[in-house]
């Protein structure tokens, strides 16, 4: 049986324990707050947090060589711009070239947040490998389940991520918008399993 000297001492010593646990977390949770949330038109964006590189847009996959190579490439610390508080890597310093003639040819939809998630109005970072090409539009998804669902109706799914996009999520923060929407949800808002199941019914039908 432990003393009244041990047990306090344990509990002095779990008590560190969660503080340290919510700092780390709280210290997480600022460095994605600054990484998606500059103070430019560039707010919210898909970006994470490096100490050299506070606003890495996609994890620093080179954003010029999906339209010119066809293929997700990483971009290159040699090879970076900055642009309205964001970091840009690039594979080549010709694609950081074509980037600075033009940087809107190139930007994706919903600054690179996952197109299917934009449908319910929630900011949603993106895996840079699901992406697609649409129209000269470049979108990217979660993973490919998110792909998937969004294929379903793209013509739809896209206005109204473009509606939802231009009406509330830009320009408001990353975090806040997300919770908002998890809470009080959009009408026609569907859940990870319900969409799973119409990718699933609709293959079935197509046999």
């Amino acid at each position: 049986m432990s003393s009244p000297s041990n047990s306090a001492d344990w509990l002095r010593a779990g008590g560190r324990l969660g503080v340290a646990v919510t700092l780390v977390v709280v210290l997480g949770g600022c460095n994605s707050m600054v990484a998606q949330n500059p103070s430019s038109q560039m707010r919210p964006v898909n970006a994470v947090y490096r100490v050299d590189q506070p606003r890495l847009m996609l994890q620093g996959y080179d954003l010029v060589a999906y339209h010119t190579d066809g293929r997700a490439l990483p971009g290159q610390l040699q090879w970076s711009f900055e642009h309205e508080q964001v970091i840009y890597q690039f594979a080549s310093a010709a694609h950081r070239e074509l980037f600075l003639q033009d940087p809107r040819k190139y930007l994706p939809a919903y600054h690179g947040y996952d197109a299917m998630r934009m449908v319910f109005a929630i900011p949603e970072r993106a895996d840079p490998n699901q992406w697609a090409l649409i129209d000269g539009r470049l979108f990217f998804f979660a993973d490919a389940a998110s792909m998937a669902a969004f294929d379903l109706d793209r013509a739809g799914h896209m206005a109204l991520a473009d509606r939802y996009w231009a009406d509330e999520v830009r320009g408001r923060f990353s975090e806040w918008q997300r919770t908002r929407r998890l809470l009080d949800p959009v009408p026609h808002y569907k859940s990870r399993d319900e969409l799973a199941r119409e990718v699933a019914a609709t293959k079935a039908k197509a046999g």
